[in-house]
């Protein structure tokens, strides 16, 4: 590296550096960072005036500005390649080489390898994920344990990649004296290495864009994909993506974030726990909004209906595909009946999906992948249903902000589940794993943002519980501290996270007790894993 002005931290480097970060991949980098960082910075500035405005008393609506593009009939999404056609059943999770394996040889349509919601991103753990993806696209990844050497089938499973959100930093590669975007390292990096890769076998670099809050954001993305595509020399469309409609502000602009990205989209997801989590955090101010447990928050109730009919009905007026959401049921070995039960609300899960129009789903353990991919050749039996055009749903503000729960309750269990998810999670974070089973659900950052969310709404308006009594500070610090006990109390099977117990409880009440709702977990404990 002879330019100066980039620095890599910490020192000595970390092993994979001289093969991810050579000469041309730190030139990519650095001229990403260069051209967007400016914009990317007005834009996140842009979300603090945002929020000012929705504590002032400002709502959610769709925005006047760019209502031409809603009504103009004319233009739809390109055509989306060959390989993603067909996206019945997604399968989502870590990079670590056991889980890229076993994914993309789960038989499922797409595998999302993820470097955000279900990463701690250690620098350890995003390098070491590229480069088994960079293995894995070579056909040269193997996982060896002392019982079993972990293979990829002859066919696998279409690769997405999801990288860090916009809001969060590269802390370890600095260009004139500014940590990079991690979502630009992620993009780049990735890119780097394994576009031209990706062409010579018949697919293309695909992408999830995460936490994207309004259609300027989308644009920001295009026009990365642009400078990148000319900059790799790599034809134009080459790089597709579907983006994740899990903000409040975007499901307000899905069908301008299609606009802005229509040369490279294929679809919009929906992304049920931080769409949940960004409405009590963009709606910290109301007082009247206090939401029940987290269980009682299903695609049913009417607000979370109107979010994904609409956006179903959004997806195909323009030809893209609409994706379903998680299903986060992990397998409990020797229980039959826990996973009897489980599978039959999986399946529920995923016919009312097929019945809303949409295209395909998301699971989180292989294992469901033939019970998701049953249902949807069973009741779809086709690629897709974007003909399906649900005229029924239109856009329709009062239906998706009115955040009313019929018969939801805040409860003692809720919150000793939102405090004792959040405690465990944060701890295994903080150690470096970002995805872990918490009786027999798949947690990840999502359901600890929206979990210690509905903790510091409970406390700030003083719910009521269905026990009697309210939510107070004192007693969610009690019931915080009696998880922690739990997780200590038997020496035989020692939890493994403990030694960052202390640090997570530690964030965790900050994070519930500030005056000011804390915006993103990962940034306020980005310290605690530098």
């Amino acid at each position: 590296m002879e330019d100066e002005e980039i620095k890599l931290k910490p020192h000595p480097p970390h092993p994979l550096f001289t093969d991810l970060l050579n000469a041309g991949a730190i030139d990519f980098l650095s001229a990403l960072h260069r051209e967007f960082e400016d914009k990317r910075e007005a834009l996140l500035a842009r979300r603090i005036v945002r929020q000012y405005e929705i504590d002032q008393g400002g709502r959610f609506d769709f925005p006047p500005e760019p209502a031409s593009i809603r009504n103009d009939p004319s233009w739809s999404v390109a055509p989306c390649p060959a390989d993603l056609n067909k996206r019945w059943v997604e399968i989502t999770g870590p990079t670590d080489a056991k889980m890229l394996i076993n994914a993309l040889n789960s038989k499922a349509d797409i595998y999302m390898a993820d470097f955000e919601d279900s990463n701690s991103p250690t620098f350890g753990n995003i390098m070491s994920g590229h480069f088994n993806l960079k293995k894995a696209i070579r056909r040269a990844l193997e996982h060896k344990t002392p019982k079993k050497t972990y293979r990829l089938n002859a066919t696998t499973a279409t690769l997405f990649v999801r990288p860090r959100g916009w809001h969060l930093p590269e802390t370890h590669f600095f260009v004139d004296d500014a940590p990079v975007s991690a979502s630009l390292f992620d993009f780049g990096v990735y890119l780097y290495h394994n576009a031209h890769e990706l062409i010579k076998k018949g697919s293309a670099p695909y992408f999830y864009l995460p936490k994207m809050e309004s259609h300027l954001e989308a644009r920001l993305w295009q026009e990365v994909f642009t400078f990148a595509e000319e900059k790799l020399s790599l034809p134009k469309g080459t790089i597709r993506c579907t983006v994740l409609i899990e903000t409040i502000g975007a499901a307000f602009e899905m069908e301008e974030i299609l606009f802005e990205l229509k040369e490279s989209i294929t679809g919009l997801n929906a992304g049920r726990w931080d769409y949940i989590f960004s409405i009590i955090k963009k709606e910290q101010a109301n007082a009247e909004l206090v939401f029940p447990d987290r269980g009682s928050i299903t695609m049913r109730v009417p607000f979370m209906k109107a979010y994904a009919d609409l956006l179903v009905h959004t997806c195909h007026k323009r030809g893209a595909h609409a994706m379903g959401g998680m299903s986060a049921f992990v397998p409990k070995r020797g229980d039959e009946e826990v996973n009897r039960i489980a599978f039959a609300k999986v399946r529920e899960d995923k016919e009312l999906e097929v019945s809303q129009g949409f295209d395909g789903t998301w699971v989180a353990h292989p294992d469901l992948v033939p019970l998701a991919t049953e249902v949807f050749e069973t009741k779809l039996g086709r690629d897709n249903q974007k003909d399906m055009l649900r005229n029924d749903a239109l856009g329709d503000t009062a239906k998706l902000t009115q955040f009313t729960v019929p018969g939801g309750k805040v409860t003692l269990a809720g919150v000793r589940q939102n405090a004792r998810i959040s405690l465990i999670y944060l701890a295994a974070w903080l150690s470096g794993q970002g995805a872990l089973a918490i009786d027999n659900l798949m947690e990840d950052l999502a359901t600890c943002e929206i979990s210690r969310a509905q903790l510091w709404q409970w406390i700030h308006r003083k719910a009521e519980l269905e026990e009697g009594g309210v939510v107070s500070l004192d007693l969610v610090k009690q019931t915080i501290e009696e998880a922690e006990r739990e997780l200590l109390a038997n020496p035989d099977e020692p939890y493994p996270h403990r030694k960052k117990l202390s640090k997570a409880k530690q964030r965790l009440i900050e994070c519930v007790s500030s005056e000011q709702f804390i915006e993103f977990l990962s940034s306020h404990c980005l310290k605690d894993i530098f």
